[in-house]
């Protein structure tokens, strides 16, 4: 009997010394990744620690050494990145996610758009004002938002009227605060955000598909990682971005 009381006050010991998980995600998982979290340590008793940004940022914290276990990415291209550079073990990597883009407005403003008509988001925008969206060089949310205006002819109308911004929640609060009278954000976005409402939903066919994949960072500890992305794939975890507005692809 004594020795199983010290073998568990060891464990004890153990558990309360581990390091958290360290999951690098797109700050647009910001809600459901929270909930997961809880679950997850409800479950196994581990802490995750949650490193939220701009999915171009994280990969070059990645690759530049920051300790990361798990990343999370908001577009293929930068998991595409790492994996180029035996930053990620590909046999872990899974597209779990699927998401779209909405145009947003302060929620008490009376502005309406029309996608066919690009005169009609300069009406939006006023005299002075700006589109938000996250930076469109190497931000998934951006890059898509720029494929979609492209695609929808309004590109060259709306080029030098853009704020951007650092990931896209970043974007969302420039709406959100009244300073910028439309923006471009994931629709998950804007189901969080109260001081928002949706003005259009951008034609999936008009950028390139949006799709999260995850996979385990090569430096780190193969079991925990592991664990927590079945855990992120498991029936629970698919319910909480469901809710969340996430499109969960099939594995």
């Amino acid at each position: 009997m004594l020795l199983l009381r010290i073998l568990f006050l060891c464990l004890l010991c153990q558990t309360a010394g581990a390091e958290p998980l360290r999951v690098f995600a797109a700050a647009s998982l910001k809600e459901s990744l929270e909930q997961i979290a809880i679950d997850w340590r409800a479950a196994n008793g581990g802490e995750v620690s949650l490193v939220l940004a701009g999915s171009s940022a994280l990969a070059r914290q990645i690759e530049a050494g920051a300790p990361a276990d798990v990343f999370f990415s908001a577009d293929a291209e930068w998991m595409d990145y790492l994996q180029q550079r035996g930053l990620i073990d590909p046999a872990t990597r899974a597209d779990l996610l699927g998401n779209s883009l909405v145009v947003v407005s302060p929620a008490g403003a009376s502005t309406a758009i029309d996608l066919a008509r690009p005169q009609s988001w300069l009406l939006a925008l006023g005299h002075d004002g700006r589109l938000a969206l996250a930076e469109i060089a190497s931000v998934p949310a951006g890059r898509y938002a720029r494929q979609s205006m492209i695609a929808l002819g309004a590109w060259n109308a709306l080029e030098g009227r853009l704020a951007q911004a650092e990931n896209v929640r970043a974007a969302l609060a420039f709406v959100a605060l009244g300073e910028s009278p439309l923006g471009i954000v994931y629709a998950t976005d804007a189901r969080v955000e109260p001081r928002v409402r949706v003005l259009a939903i951008l034609p999936n066919a008009s950028h390139q598909p949006i799709v999260y994949p995850l996979a385990r960072v090569t430096a780190a500890p193969a079991g925990p990682a592991d664990a927590f992305i079945a855990h992120l794939k498991s029936p629970r975890s698919r319910k909480v971005f469901q809710a969340a507005g996430f499109r969960v692809l099939d594995p």
